[in-house]
C-alpha cells in the first residue's frame, strides 16, 4: 500500500454482563448488555466542570491544569503548557476502561493558547506490551489555531493484551501551549453480521481467490466473523512490513503477525504476505553505514546494505515457511518520471536494481514454492504501466524470479475507466506472469477538496456501479488474475479516512456498521444495487443508469486529484458527454495557481501560461452521447494547488461533478 494505515482501527461487539467502571477523576457510565439499537455508551466524560484535571495528566515535560481562559463547553477546560517538544502534551490512562476487541469512538476538542500561530495537532494511543510501547494514531494531523475549536474524532480498538494503555493529544512540529476541552470515549454494540447474504467468496470461487487487508483487531468479535465468513484470503497490512518485524537490527518481532498467521491457519485463510521491501516503513538504522552515519554510494555500503536486505528477507520469509504462499517481494519501485522507470529511493540510490535481483533471489531460495510479487500503483496510467512492463520482462529474461505483478488499484467512483483497466491487465498478460489485484479500494471522494457529513446515496450508487464494471473486468480476465484483494475489510476502518486528507472515506463493501453496501452487491449481485432491479444498459466503457433526473447539462466535468507530494502532482479529467455525440473534442481551462503539465495521455496538449487546451487523440474523438472519456496528467506546482474552477469543451462551458 502506499501509505501507512492509520492506527488499530476496527468493531468488535459488546461482551456481556453488567460492569461498573472506575476511573480516577473522569465521570465515567456502566456498561449493560443492550441491543445493537441503542444509543452509544458513554465510559469516559471529561469536561472538566469540576475543577480538577479528571485524571489527565502530563505527557513528558509538559504542565497541564484546569483553566477558564477558554472553554468548549461550560466555563472550564485543560491548559497544556510548558512544551519543549512536540510529543509532549496532555494524556489520560485507559487502561481500566478499554476492553480488548472493542471498537471506541474517542472525542477531544483542540485549540491554541492565546497568541499561538497555527499549527497541527493530533490525538493518539500509547501501548506497552512486555515493556515494549507501540503509538498508534486516531486521528491525524489535523490544521489547529487559536481562534476557535477543532474536534478531534477517531475510532480505535485493542487487539492484544497490555500493561500500559493511554490517549493523548499533541502537536506535529511545534511546541506551542494548547487547550483540550470534551473528552469522550465511548462504543456503540454493534448489530449481528448478515448470515442471509452471499458469501463474496463463494461467488468468486470460479474466478479467483478475495481476499481484505486486516489489522490484529479485525480477526476479532464480529469483524472476524465477517472475515470469515466471506473472503479467503488476508493480507496484513502493516505486520510485516520492516518496521515492524525489525526495528533493530536482528531483533525480530512477530507477535501482531503471528497472530493474523494463526487465525488464517484457523480458518482454512491463505496469508499474502506485504512487504519485504519498500521505501517506507523502513528504519533509519537500514541506511546507516558501519560507523552509523547516513549511507552514501560507496561498494561497502552497497554491500553492506545487500546483507542486511538478506538477512531480512532470510528471518521474515523463513519464520513463516509454507505458512505465507504469497509475497509482495518489492513494492513500489518503478518512477514513471525516470528515463529507466526506476524510483530514486535509498534502495536504488545506494544499490541500483540490484536490491530488487537480491530481493527475488533471496526470498525463492528460502521460499522455493512462493509466489513472488512485485506491487505498484497506478499501473492502469499507461506510462507507469509500461514502465513497470518493461522493468518486468528485462527481471525475467535475466532469470529474476518474479511470478506476479500487483496492481494495487486505489480508484475512486469516477476513475480510471474500464477500458484503462482492460488495457493494463492485457498488457502484462504476454509475459506469462500471473496478475493479482493487491489492494483495492473504491474511494467515494474525486478530489482533495470534496467531504460528506454523510455519504449520499446517489455516490454509493456510482460506488457500486464502479464495483461491478471492475469486477467484471477482473472475471472476463481471470485466467490471468489469481487473487483480489480489498485493502480493508469494512468502512470503519480504511486509510483514506487520513489520505490524501483527513474526511471519512466509505471505500469498501460493508459499512462501518458491518452491514452490506451497494458497492458488496455490485460484486454480488449488480441486480440488487439501490435494493432490487435497476435499468441498465452497459458497454466496455460507460454504464448509463435509468433515473428520474432531470435533463443533464451538454458535459459534465470530473477533475480528480489523483496524488501530490512536494513540487508535483497527477491529475486525471473525465468527460461525460450529455450532448450530441462528437467525432473531436477540445476541452480548455486554466490553472488558478500557476500549475504546469509536464505529462499528459489521452490527449494532445498545449499550455500557454495559464491557458490549458487538450485535443483528442485519433482514438478517442468519438464520443457517443452518454458516453466519456478520461485524460491523465502529470504536472508541477509552488506554493497552492487550487483545482481548476471552469472546464469548456468545444467551447461550451461544462458543469462539475
Amino acid at each position: 500500500m502506499r501509505r501507512v494505515l492509520a492506527g488499530l482501527l476496527a468493531t468488535a461487539s459488546l461482551a456481556g454482563g453488567l460492569v461498573a467502571v472506575a476511573h480516577a477523576g473522569a465521570s465515567t457510565a456502566p456498561r449493560p448488555v443492550i441491543s445493537p439499537a441503542d444509543d452509544p455508551v458513554v465510559v469516559v466524560s471529561s469536561t472538566f466542570e469540576d475543577g480538577t484535571t479528571q485524571g489527565w495528566a502530563p505527557r513528558g515535560g509538559a504542565a497541564v491544569a484546569v483553566s477558564t481562559a477558554v472553554a468548549h463547553g461550560g466555563a472550564h477546560g485543560l491548559a497544556v503548557t510548558g512544551r519543549t517538544a512536540n510529543w509532549e502534551g496532555s494524556l489520560l490512562d485507559l487502561l481500566d476502561v478499554v476492553d480488548k476487541g472493542t471498537r471506541y469512538e474517542l472525542s477531544v476538542w483542540v485549540r491554541l493558547a492565546a497568541g499561538e500561530a497555527a499549527g497541527q495537532a493530533r490525538l493518539s494511543v500509547e501501548r506497552r506490551t512486555g515493556g515494549t510501547p507501540s503509538y498508534d494514531q486516531v486521528v491525524g494531523a489535523t490544521d489547529v489555531t487559536a481562534d476557535g475549536w477543532v474536534n478531534l474524532t477517531g475510532s480505535y480498538t485493542l487487539a492484544a493484551d497490555v500493561e500500559f494503555l493511554t490517549a493523548y493529544v499533541e502537536t506535529t512540529s511545534a511546541t506551542a501551549a494548547f487547550h483540550v476541552d470534551d473528552f469522550t470515549l465511548s462504543h456503540t454494540p454493534l448489530p449481528p453480521v448478515q448470515t442471509d447474504i452471499p458469501a463474496v467468496k463463494d461467488v468468486l470461487a470460479d474466478h479467483f481467490t478475495v481476499g481484505a487487508a486486516v489489522e490484529p483487531a479485525q480477526v476479532l468479535g464480529n469483524h472476524g466473523q465477517l472475515l470469515a465468513r466471506h473472503f479467503n484470503s488476508i493480507t496484513p497490512g502493516n505486520q510485516l512490513k520492516w518496521d515492524a518485524t525489525e526495528p533493530t537490527e536482528g531483533a525480530f518481532r512477530f507477535g501482531d503477525a503471528d497472530t493474523l498467521v494463526a487465525w488464517a491457519k484457523a480458518n482454512g485463510t491463505a496469508v499474502r504476505g506485504h512487504t519485504l521491501v519498500w521505501h517506507q516503513q523502513t528504519p533509519a538504522w537500514v541506511f546507516k553505514d558501519a560507523s552509523g552515519a547516513e549511507m552514501t554510494a560507496t561498494p561497502e555500503n552497497k554491500a553492506l546494505l545487500l546483507a542486511r536486505l538478506e538477512a531480512h528477507i532470510r528471518g521474515v520469509v523463513g519464520h513463516y515457511g509454507d505458512d505465507i504462499p504469497v509475497w509482495d517481494v518489492v513494492n513500489e519501485v518503478v518512477d514513471e518520471n525516470q528515463a529507466d522507470g526506476l524510483r530514486r529511493s535509498r534502495w536504488f540510490e545506494i544499490t541500483g536494481l540490484d536490491y530488487v535481483r537480491t530481493a527475488f533471489r533471496v526470498a525463492r531460495e528460502v521460499a522455493p514454492t512462493a509466489k513472488l510479487v512485485i506491487n505498484d500503483y497506478n499501473t492502469n496510467v499507461p506510462a507507469k504501466r509500461d514502465k513497470l512492463h518493461d522493468l518486468v520482462a528485462r527481471l525475467r529474461e535475466e532469470g529474476v524470479p518474479v511470478d506476479a505483478v500487483g496492481h494495487q488499484m486505489h480508484v475512486n467512483v469516477q476513475w480510471p475507466s474500464v477500458a484503462e483497466t482492460e488495457a493494463m491487465i492485457a498488457k502484462f498478460t504476454p509475459l506469462g506472469v500471473d496478475q493479482q489485484i493487491t489492494e483495492m479500494d473504491v474511494s467515494i471522494y474525486t478530489d482533495s477538496s470534496q467531504s460528506y457529513p454523510t455519504p449520499p446515496a446517489d455516490v454509493l450508487r456510482t460506488q457500486a456501479y464502479r464495483y461491478r464494471d471492475l469486477f467484471e473486468v477482473y472475471k472476463r480476465h481471470s485466467a490471468s488474475i489469481s487473487s483480489v484483494t480489498l485493502w480493508g475489510l469494512a468502512d470503519d476502518n480504511t486509510w483514506l479516512d487520513a489520505f490524501p486528507v483527513t474526511r471519512k472515506d466509505h471505500p469498501l463493501l460493508f459499512d462501518t456498521r458491518l452491514q452490506a453496501k451497494d458497492a458488496y452487491w455490485g460484486v454480488v449481485d449488480p441486480d440488487r444495487i439501490g435494493g432490487g432491479p435497476t435499468t441498465t444498459t452497459t458497454t466496455t466503457t460507460t454504464t448509463t443508469t435509468t433515473t428520474d433526473a432531470p435533463p443533464p447539462p451538454v458535459c459534465v466535468i470530473n477533475y480528480d486529484l489523483v496524488g501530490q507530494w512536494q513540487g508535483g502532482f497527477q491529475g486525471s479529467v473525465r468527460i461525460v458527454n450529455r450532448g450530441a455525440a462528437t467525432t473531436s473534442w477540445t476541452l480548455t481551462w486554466s490553472f488558478p495557481d500557476g500549475q504546469r503539465i509536464t505529462q499528459l495521455w489521452g490527449g494532445r496538449h498545449t499550455q500557454d501560461g495559464a491557458n490549458v487546451s487538450v485535443r483528442n487523440e485519433s482514438w478517442n474523438g468519438t464520443i457517443p452521447t452518454g458516453g466519456s472519456t478520461t485524460l491523465g496528467f502529470l504536472g508541477s506546482w509552488t506554493g497552492r494547488n487550487t483545482k481548476p474552477a471552469t472546464f469548456s469543451l468545444n467551447g461550451v462551458v461544462c458543469r462539475p461533478a
